[in-house]
Formats: C-alpha cells, sequence, structure tokens
C-alpha cells in the first residue's frame, strides 16, 4: 500500500495537486485488534500528515483492509454508520455482498460465491461426484460452505462431509477430522480455510500417513509457500485451486528491499521483519522479539543487514496476488478522489447538482464516487465494482509441482473469468497439470460414492443416501440408455425395440409363417400333396366311372365334392407369406367359401342316402324331390349364401394386415385382421352349421343296408371335422403369432385330410384292391337271401348291405315290421302280431281268464310275448306266468319250467 501511494504522489496525471497520506494498524488476524484499529482511525489523534490539508480531519474518508472476512465483518458493522468506505483486499466472504448489511464495503477480492461456482465447475469437469470439504469455523468458512452446497446441487455433486476447524485448533480436534477424512470413501477434498488451519491440517494428514488424497485449496492459501515442506511433498503435491490474479509490479522489489531501521525508526514492523529474516533485535527494549519460534535468543543486530542480499517471502515478487489486490485498492481510492476534484459545479451528482468537497474530502462523497469507478491500469485490467461491491471476478487455476530441487512450483495451467459467456468461463491445460502423485500414470483420479452407470443402465437411489450413491439397475425390455450416468431409461418407439446391452433401439424383428420357415415349407408341402392325393382320387373315380361302387354314390357330387377338397388344401397355402391387404381378403373368403362348398356336398349326398331308403316302398315318389337337379341346386344354394356373407365382409370391413405387439413386446406379429368381426363369426358359423346338419343326417343314415352306403363314412369323416375344429378352438388361442397361423393351417389341413380318407380311401381300396366285389352280378347275388328263423334272419340282416331288398317267408317276428331299421325287408308270412290277435280272440271265446306263456328266449319270443301283454290286456284276462326257454342249457331249464306249470 505504501508503494503504490509514494507511486500516485509521484504521477503528475493522477492526483497532481494532492498528496495521499496514510496509517496502518495491525489487526494481528483478530476481530478486537481490528476494531480498535479501526477506532484509532476515526478518532482524531493530533498525528496529522505533514501537508496541511489534513490538517483538522477528525477521521480518514476511507478505509484499505481488513484482510480476514471476520475482522472485516466487525470494521464494517463499525464505519458504516459514518459512511466511511472499506475497500478489502482479502475479505472473500459472501456475506459481505449484502449492502443491507454493509453498505460501505467494498473489495478488490472476487466473492466466495464466485470462488465456489469456479471449483464446482472445475469438480463437474473431472467427474469428482463425491467430495469432502473442511472449512473454518467462522464467517469466511461457513458462508463458503453454504455457496458450495448450493452450487454442487446444481451438478449433482455430493458432499460426503464437512467438517469445521474450531478456534484455536486442538490437536484432538484436528485429529477427529482428519479420522473422517481416512474412513471416507471420498478421494477429492477441498481445504476451504486459511494458510495456518490448512498447515495444521496437512500435518495432522501426515501424521496418520493419509498420502491418497487430492486436495483442492481456497485462495485463502492456495499460493502460501508455507504448508510446503519435505515431510508434506507426499500429501501437497499435484494440489490445485484458485488463486488471485497474479501481475508483475514494476519497482515494487526495489521499493521492499531498500528498507532499513535507519530510514524507518519508529516502524514496529520492520523490528519484527528483521527478527524474522536476520535473526537479530534491532532494539533490546522490545520483550517481546528477546527469542524466535524455537526458544532461541535473538542476538543484536549490527546495522549492516540489508534486505537485497537474502532471499526471503518477503522480497518475493513472484506471486504478486494478494499485493496485487492491495495495489488495486489503493488505486481505485486515487481515481475516485480524481473524479471528486475533476467534478464541474453545475454536473456534479449531488443535490442540486453540486459536486462533492475537494478540499476537506467528506467520507461519504467520496464513497459516492468509489462505487462508481471504473478505470483501466497498467497492465491492461479493468477495476469496477458492482452493486454487491464485488469487483469483475476472475480466477487462474493453479497446481502446485515440485522442482527438481524440492521446492514447490505454483503453475498456471487455467483460469475462470466470469465475464465471458456462459460455459466458457473455465479454461484449462489439462496437459500441464501434475496430480497427486497416487493418481496411476498422471491420469486424473476418481472420487465418486459410485461409478458412473454405464449405458444401458440407468441410477437407482439408495434409500437415505445422497443420489450420487445410487445402484445400476438395466434398462426394462424396450427401454435404452445410450449415455453413462442416465437418470432415466428411454422408451423406444412403436417400431423399434432395445438391443441386449439396452443401449440402442433396434428395428423390432418382424414374424410372420414365411414360405422360407421350415414350418411353412412342411405345411405348404403337406397343401399340395393332399392336393395331389385328391387330384389322384378324382383320377380314379374318372377311369371308373361305370362300376357300380361310383354309380351308387352320385359321381356328379363326388367329383364336385373332390374339386372343393383341392380347393380346401390349396387356399391353406394363402395363409403363408407375408400379409398383404390381397393376401388377408384371399384367405379367408378362399377358406370360408371352400369349404362351404365341400360340406354343400356332403349334405346334399347324405339327403340322397337318407331319401333314397324312404323311397323303397311299391309306389313311393320321394326321390323325385331329390333328383340330380335337385342336388346340385342345394350344392348351388348352399355355396351361395356364403359367397354373399363373404363378398358383404370384403366390402363393408375386409380383413386387412396388423402390426400385434400384445403378445411379444420385442417383436412385430404381422397378421391379418378380421376386419368385421361379426362377418368373420358368420363364415366360420355358417361352415358349423352346414356340419352339424351333415353330422345329423349322416347319423341318422347310418344304419341303411346298402352295400355302397356312405352314411356311416360320412358319419366318421364329420366327426373328426368337429374334433379338428374344436381342438383348434384353444390351440388357436394360446400360440400367439406365427404359430397362431400354423395351427389354423393344420386344423384345414387335418380336417381337410380327414374328410378326404374317411369318404374315399375305402371305395378306392374296394376300386383298386378288390375289383371282383365292384360288379353288378356280386351286389345281385346278396339281394335274395332267405332265413326260417327270425333270429337268424336279425343276426345277418346288418351285414347284408350289398342287397337291396330280400324276401323271407317263415321270418314272423313282429319286429322287422319296423321300416325305419328294416325298410328292404319284405314276407310272405304273416306277422305274430296278427297271429297274437288271433290267440287272444280265440281265449276269449273260451272265457279263459288265467293262463300261462311259454316262449323261446330270443327276438321272436320277446317280441311275441311284448305284443301278447298288450292284446290280452283289453280283455281283462291274466296271465299266471311266463316262462323263457334258453337256447343254452335247455335240459337244466326244463323241469324249473315245468315245475311253474
Amino acid at each position: 500500500m505504501a508503494f503504490a501511494i509514494e507511486e500516485i504522489n509521484r504521477n503528475t496525471e493522477l492526483l497532481p495537486h494532492t498528496t495521499l497520506g496514510y496509517e496502518i494498524f495491525d489487526s494481528c488476524g483478530v476481530p478486537s485488534e481490528g476494531l480498535k484499529g479501526a477506532f484509532n482511525l476515526l478518532m482524531e489523534k493530533g498525528k496529522n500528515a505533514p501537508n496541511s490539508t489534513c490538517a483538522g480531519v477528525p477521521s480518514v474518508p476511507v478505509i484499505v483492509g481488513d484482510g480476514a472476512s471476520s475482522q472485516s465483518i466487525a470494521v464494517s458493522r463499525l464505519v458504516a454508520p459514518f459512511t466511511i468506505g472499506l475497500v478489502s483486499y482479502f475479505a472473500s466472504c459472501s456475506c459481505l455482498s449484502n449492502k443491507s448489511e454493509f453498505p460501505t464495503f467494498l473489495r478488490t477480492i472476487p466473492s466466495d460465491i464466485v470462488q465456489m461456482k469456479a471449483l464446482v465447475r472445475l469438480i463437474h469437469h473431472f467427474e469428482w461426484t463425491w467430495i469432502g470439504a473442511v472449512a473454518e469455523d467462522n464467517d469466511y468458512g461457513r458462508s463458503g460452505m453454504r455457496s458450495l452446497i448450493e452450487e454442487a446441487a446444481k451438478f449433482e455433486i455430493c458432499i460426503a462431509y464437512i467438517e469445521f476447524l474450531l478456534p484455536g485448533r486442538t490437536r484432538q480436534r484436528v485429529s477427529q477430522v482428519a479420522k473422517t477424512i481416512r474412513t471416507s470413501s471420498a478421494k477429492v477434498l477441498i481445504i476451504f480455510c486459511g494458510e495456518s488451519d490448512a498447515m495444521s491440517l496437512v500435518n495432522e494428514l501426515r501424521m496418520q500417513n493419509i498420502t491418497d488424497i487430492q486436495l483442492i485449496a481456497s485462495e485463502a492459501w492456495v499460493t502460501s509457500f508455507q504448508p510446503w515442506r519435505a515431510e508434506t511433498v507426499d500429501i501437497l503435491s499435484g494440489t490445485i485451486g484458485f488463486g488471485i490474479r497474479r501481475a508483475e509490479i514494476p519497482g515494487l522489489r526495489e521499493f521492499l528491499v531498500k528498507l532499513h531501521p535507519s530510514t524507518a525508526p519508529d516502524n514496529p514492523f520492520v523490528e519484527e521483519l528483521w527478527g524474522q529474516v536476520f535473526g537479530c533485535i534491532i532494539s533490546s527494549s522490545n520483550q517481546n522479539l528477546k527469542e524466535n519460534l524455537s526458544g532461541i535468543p535473538y542476538k543484536p543486530c549490527t546495522g549492516s543487514e540489508n534486505l537485497e542480499t537474502v532471499e526471503s517471502a518477503y522480497s518475493d515478487v513472484s506471486q504478486l496476488r494478494v499485493s496485487y489486490n492491495v495495489y488495486k485498492a489503493v488505486y481505485a481510492i486515487a481515481h475516485a478522489l480524481q473524479n471528486l476534484q475533476s467534478c464541474e459545479n453545475g454536473k456534479g451528482p449531488f443535490v442540486n447538482n453540486t459536486c462533492g468537497r475537494k478540499s476537506k474530502v467528506l467520507s461519504w462523497q467520496l464513497l459516492h464516487y468509489l462505487k462508481d469507478v471504473r478505470f483501466s491500469n497498467h497492465f491492461g485490467e479493468e477495476v469496477s465494482f458492482d452493486n454487491n461491491g464485488d469487483p469483475i471476478a476472475s480466477y487462474d487455476l493453479i497446481n502446485w509441482q515440485k522442482r527438481p530441487d524440492g521446492s514447490v512450483d505454483f503453475v498456471k495451467v487455467g483460469y475462470y473469468d466470469e465475464a465471458l459467456p456462459k460455459g466458457e468461463e473455465l479454461e484449462l491445460d489439462e496437459s500441464g497439470i501434475v496430480w497427486h502423485r497416487a493418481a496411476l500414470q498422471n491420469k486424473v483420479p476418481l472420487s465418486m460414492c459410485r461409478k458412473s452407470c454405464l449405458a444401458g443402465t440407468r441410477k437407482a437411489v439408495r434409500k437415505g443416501q445422497p443420489v450420487c450413491c445410487f445402484d445400476c439397475l438395466p434398462c426394462a425390455d424396450g427401454e435404452i440408455s445410450n449415455e453413462t450416468g442416465s437418470i432415466e431409461c428411454i422408451k423406444c418407439p412403436s417400431d423399434y425395440w432395445s438391443n441386449e446391452p439396452r443401449n440402442q433401439c433396434i428395428p423390432k424383428e418382424i414374424e410372420f409363417l414365411s414360405f422360407q420357415d421350415s414350418m411353412g415349407i412342411t405345411l405348404t408341402a403337406i397343401s399340395v400333396l393332399g392336393a395331389c392325393i385328391t387330384g389322384a382320387i378324382a383320377a380314379v373315380f374318372l377311369h371308373f366311372i361305370n362300376t357300380p361302387i361310383v354309380k351308387a354314390n352320385n359321381s356328379e357330387l363326388s367329383f364336385l365334392l373332390l374339386i372343393s377338397l383341392i380347393l380346401c388344401f390349396l387356399c391353406s397355402i394363402a395363409f403363408i407369406g407375408q400379409p398383404s391387404p390381397w393376401s388377408c381378403m384371399v384367405r379367408h373368403t378362399a377358406f370360408g367359401v371352400s369349404f362351404a362348398l365341400c360340406l354343400s356336398c356332403i349334405l346334399s349326398k347324405t339327403l340322397v342316402v337318407l331319401m333314397a331308403f324312404k323311397a323303397t316302398l311299391p309306389g313311393s315318389d320321394v326321390m323325385k324331390w331329390f333328383g340330380p337337379k335337385q342336388q346340385r341346386s342345394i350344392v348351388f344354394i348352399c355355396a351361395l349364401i356364403q359367397v354373399i356373407t363373404c363378398v358383404i365382409w370384403l366390402l363393408t370391413s375386409p380383413p386387412l394386415p396388423t402390426k400385434n405387439t400384445k403378445y411379444q413386446n420385442a417383436k412385430i406379429i404381422l397378421e391379418c385382421g378380421v376386419g368385421s368381426t361379426v362377418a368373420y363369426c358368420s363364415v366360420f358359423g355358417y361352415i358349423g352349421l352346414l356340419g352339424c346338419i351333415c353330422l345329423i343326417l349322416a347319423l341318422l343314415a347310418r344304419k341303411l343296408p346298402d352295400r355302397f352306403n356312405e352314411a356311416k363314412l360320412i358319419t366318421f369323416s364329420m366327426l373328426i371335422f368337429f374334433a379338428v375344429w374344436v381342438t383348434f378352438i384353444p390351440a388357436y388361442v394360446s400360440q400367439p403369432g406365427k404359430y397362431t397361423v400354423a395351427v389354423e393351417v393344420f386344423a384345414i389341413l387335418a380336417s381337410s385330410f380327414g374328410l378326404l380318407f374317411c369318404i374315399f380311401f375305402s371305395k378306392c381300396y374296394i376300386i383298386l384292391l378288390k375289383p371282383e366285389e365292384n360288379t353288378k352280378k356280386h351286389a345281385i347275388a346278396k339281394n335274395f337271401l332267405k332265413y326260417f328263423q327270425s333270429s337268424d334272419l336279425l343276426q345277418i340282416f346288418p351285414a347284408a348291405g350289398a342287397f337291396s331288398f330280400n324276401i323271407s317267408y317263415f321270418s314272423s317276428c313282429t319286429c322287422l315290421s319296423d321300416k325305419r331299421e328294416f325298410p328292404t325287408f319284405f314276407r310272405t308270412i304273416p306277422s305274430d302280431s296278427v297271429q297274437i290277435k288271433a290267440l287272444v280272440k280265440l281265449i276269449q271265446h273260451f272265457r279263459w281268464t288265467w293262463g300261462g306263456v311259454v316262449a323261446r328266449d330270443n327276438e321272436y319270443g320277446r317280441f311275441g310275448i311284448i305284443v301278447l301283454v298288450e292284446e290280452i290286456a283289453k280283455f281283462e284276462t291274466c296271465i299266471a306266468f311266463a316262462e323263457f326257454i334258453s337256447p343254452v342249457g335247455t335240459a337244466k331249464r326244463m323241469p324249473q319250467v315245468v315245475e311253474t306249470i
């Protein structure tokens, strides 16, 4: 400060007619001493400056200081009521920016808020998310920690611990703080303390052998040589932190080294400086300086000591940082005073545009100009204060590097300038940084509670722990994270799915029953095989078209049925391949029409078989209603109904391709939507209706005796048809994707093969392997079988399926009169029912009301007894007993019957 004032006094352009004076008080780093010095400055003590313009001034108009935040807070509160400006060069506490509490405070050092922004930006740049902090337990430390917490939260940086060093720095407390550092997993530590507290903590870290911590220094000690010693190199090497901008002030070293007790006999600082630098005492009367810190007595000074001949921290001007702030503070006051004195009357800033007093400067007027001061100094730096009294913030990033001789070198490896655009304030030269020795290969050390989650995972905060302590959970299916440290996973678009590492959305696999699939190839081959087999059967029937077995089964309907079965086989191919609008419409309509035509043919054949045997009685004309034209009409009408339904379906709401992701999210199942559910159910329902009618009619006609009767074959074929499609329903519902289509194709093929083999296999067997049974002579020879007993005829009749009618001359059983069961039976003997009526008439004539009956235990005897009971009940005649004689065991049974009689 003295150098700057003398430099200004020599300057002919700055305050040319004014000489500045000063008075210096040492606060000794204690707020009470700072207040004492402020009181001395405020009170007139009769020690006026030589310049007469200062005579009679009771107080100074402005104060430079104090260096520490706590002292500056105390002094500022004292001088604020007097509107005396206080310009600090090292008090960085953010609390001092509060103008309602400290209205006259200004400073040339940036606020700790800016320092914390710079530190957090630095920490964020190196991806340190888990840090510790140690601070002084005073206004400077606590305000700094509040700013650190606020800024760290913006970048999701977690603070593992915050420890405060109490005034006095007891060994026990420092040891506790060191233990916390040792047990924590945080490997980056901010020491937000002054020089002495930082030294105490570093010494304790050395004693506890804690050497794996990367230190970050605050601006209070980042350029201090005092902590660096041989035993602390392992701890301090690689330390980084933001320091105040450095400047080389020309002439300052020469000014410092020419200081001598002879030129400043009343300066108490000189005596203390001589004791520290030369180890001697100037005046034996100064009891405070009789021995050094080691307890060794000082020797008397000779007077020949010269500061220029020794190297000391006092004369070292290589790190002029705090001194540069003092230099700027003095020049700011000088420029403010210059502006006050250069004010023109009528253009002043005060009431009625008046100017301030120029001879006897008033503190509040000088403070007004000081707040508005703005100038560029010799080094090209702009000096000014904002509304909070803070300067334009800028820092140098300092890295502690060990020189070859073992001393420390404060290397500038970057800077932070708040005046730069947002996001560009921090500039680093990472290649020039030397990290703590614990960092392998001089790589950036790691400090995190948990390593960043890799791509494909997301953070999941642990309950009750900071956000930096988290678990990494893999993204769910269909979600990805393509960056490390993702908080949330991103859901893939509807047509995309996550890959296996969950770090990229890939197009979903498209699934459908393809012709290239083994399943598709198999089903296609079976479909073609079925069509070929059906064609072969049609060729056999065409070759043997004039044989009885082909004629007996209506060859026209048989060929139409075979054609429809070929269509059924071929329509299944439409279900294979990638669905398209045309394939979707063809597959459902072709299936519906083909099966409707097939079942219509079966229905017509079954009706013809059933009606043919109803028309075997003489004079019956039933068959005129079921001739070839009527048969064709039945097939046409039944198929036409299905065709009309399909046409309406296609015109109103046709089946179209749809993308189904309901069953498998990772796949897009290409399938054919049904369009109209009503139409879809109508087509299938109509096929089921035709099938039911065919089954019922076939069951009614299954026992008709024609050798070539198809009723039983149709019955079996329809049972297989229904078994396949009833089984198909649960399989269709339970099989997603292409397997649904495969099940449907299988059902079509199975039911088609069932109809083909059940109806035509036996016929082809007779035509090809038993040609002797496929003759007219063989059929007619079986038409005239005579049996003398009714029981024998009843046993033989079901097997005699080759004859058209049968005539008996002695089978009198009443049961044979049932035309539903024996439609082709005729006889020349009366029925037993007539004989029973004659017997009952005879019994009535002789008035026999009590009689017994003995009959053979067969159809002849049992049916006779039934008719006898019915007839005799009409005439109030009673039957005493009825005994049956079995064809087997007659000798044993006869005595029992005789005994009953």
